[in-house]
Parts: structure tokens; C-alpha cells; sequence
């Protein structure tokens, strides 16, 4: 017969483990691929779509967010149609530490398309920075889907300006900006098209910092080659992680 303290230990071996609770996560990502559904986005010389691209990269991304600590949250995980004003609504409703919204650039003209390669890094602000950043925001702002409100045409983003904590979130997004946009031509080895600001619908309302990275030209033969190859997708997505890492370390030392 089993003794009481041979017994007792037995029972304590054989009890189950309580569970673990998981490690919360150091910070919370929401990744916004462009476009969806019936909105395409630019299109390569060979007709790829950029919704395509775009899905493809953000993908690429997540694991690399997820190595660092993050809770990574994609606003379409497939092709699929989201209104401009929910992607930025989904961040703030997951308190999300920030936002980034990938897409891919282009031209109308032959000439633009033939000349025109390079990274640009958007920021929201009330004026566009220059004709090139007007252009590229009512592009993206004209991706609308049926039915979706408008915001104020006189001016979308002045009241949300006005706010004090999206002025806090705006300066964090200036600092994300940078420090994404000197990855993204160091790594790709891509001409530098500048950080901007200009007001995209689809910053407009997020209340953590936010950017828009246009990460190449689509519309030019040369560099949409590139765009749709998996190690270029791969370098897109290694910068961008690189970029958040040393944000971060940056933040918390402020």
C-alpha cells in the first residue's frame, strides 16, 4: 500500500499543468495593403495588378513584425474590398501602436511611366507637399468603393488636425516616415523620391502614427519587374521591418 506522502507526490505529478497565460505582445502593427476587390490599384506593362503586389508584400511582412514581438493585423488578408475610411477605424479600434498602408506607384504618361522609379513616404497633412504628392493622393483617394461617404470636400483632414492627440500621432508619423523611407532606398537601392505629406483619406483619422509607403513604380517595365519578383518582396519587407525596429528604439528613448 502506498504510503500518504508517496501517494500525495504521485497525485501532484500526475495533476495537469495549469496554463500559461501568453506573452502579450511588445506592440500592435496594423498593415494595410492597398486597394482590393474591385479597386485594382496601378497596373504593370504585363497588366499585374497592384492589389496583387501589395497582398504579396504585406505577407512577406507580417512574420518579420512578428519576430520582433508584434501583433501584426492586416486589413485584407485577401482580395477583397475595404472602405478607405475602415482601415485606419480598424488601428484605432485595436489601439494599434501603428499604421502602415503599402502601395505601389505610377505615371499616366508614357514618358512618366518610361522615366519615372523610386521610393516616396507619405505622411497626412492638410496640403500636399508638391504636384507630384497631390497627384499621388487623388489617385488614392479616388479608390473609393460604391457608396462609400466622402469626407469634407473643403477641407478632409483640418478638423481632425485640430486634435491634439492626432498632432501627437502626426509628429510620431513624420519620425516613422523617415526612419521607413531611409531603409526602403538604402535596401532597394532605389531613387529617392522624397518623405511627403499629403492629405490621404486613408491616414486621415488614425490616432497612432500613421504612413503611406509607396515602395516603386508599377507602371515602369524595369521596376515592376523587380516589384513582382519574391527577393525583391522580400528586401521590400526586410527594410520596412528594419524601419519599425528603429522607430521603436527611437520612441522609447524620447
Amino acid at each position: 500500500m502506498m504510503s500518504a506522502p508517496l501517494l500525495a507526490a504521485a497525485l501532484a505529478l500526475s495533476a495537469p499543468t495549469p496554463p500559461v497565460a501568453p506573452k502579450p505582445p511588445a506592440f500592435v502593427v496594423v498593415v494595410d495593403p492597398g486597394h482590393g476587390g474591385d479597386q485594382d490599384g496601378a497596373l504593370s506593362p504585363g497588366g499585374v495588378k497592384e492589389k496583387d503586389v501589395v497582398l504579396q508584400i504585406a505577407r512577406r511582412l507580417r512574420p518579420r513584425l512578428e519576430q520582433l514581438g508584434a501583433r501584426v493585423v492586416l486589413t485584407r488578408t485577401g482580395d477583397i474590398g475595404v472602405p478607405l475610411t475602415t482601415r485606419a477605424a480598424v488601428a484605432n479600434g485595436l489601439k494599434a501602436d501603428l499604421f502602415v498602408s503599402i502601395h505601389l506607384n505610377s505615371m499616366p504618361t508614357a514618358e512618366g511611366r518610361r522615366l519615372s522609379t523610386g521610393v516616396e513616404t507619405y505622411f497626412l497633412s492638410a496640403d500636399a507637399s508638391d504636384a507630384n504628392a497631390a497627384a499621388a493622393a487623388a489617385r488614392e483617394n479616388a479608390d473609393r468603393l460604391a457608396g462609400e461617404p466622402l469626407p469634407d470636400p473643403g477641407d478632409p483632414v483640418a478638423g481632425i488636425l485640430q486634435d491634439l492627440e492626432q498632432a501627437a500621432a502626426l509628429a510620431g508619423s513624420s519620425r516613422l516616415a523617415y526612419a521607413l523611407h531611409e531603409r526602403l532606398v538604402t535596401a532597394l537601392g532605389s531613387e529617392d523620391r522624397g518623405v511627403k505629406q499629403a492629405p490621404f483619406y486613408v491616414l486621415a483619422g488614425a490616432r497612432m502614427p500613421a504612413v503611406l509607403l509607396e515602395v516603386g513604380f508599377l507602371s515602369n517595365a524595369a521596376e515592376s519587374q523587380k516589384l513582382l519578383s519574391a527577393a525583391h518582396q522580400e528586401k521590400v519587407a526586410g527594410a520596412i521591418a528594419a524601419g519599425i525596429k528603429v522607430w521603436r528604439e527611437a520612441e522609447r528613448r524620447r
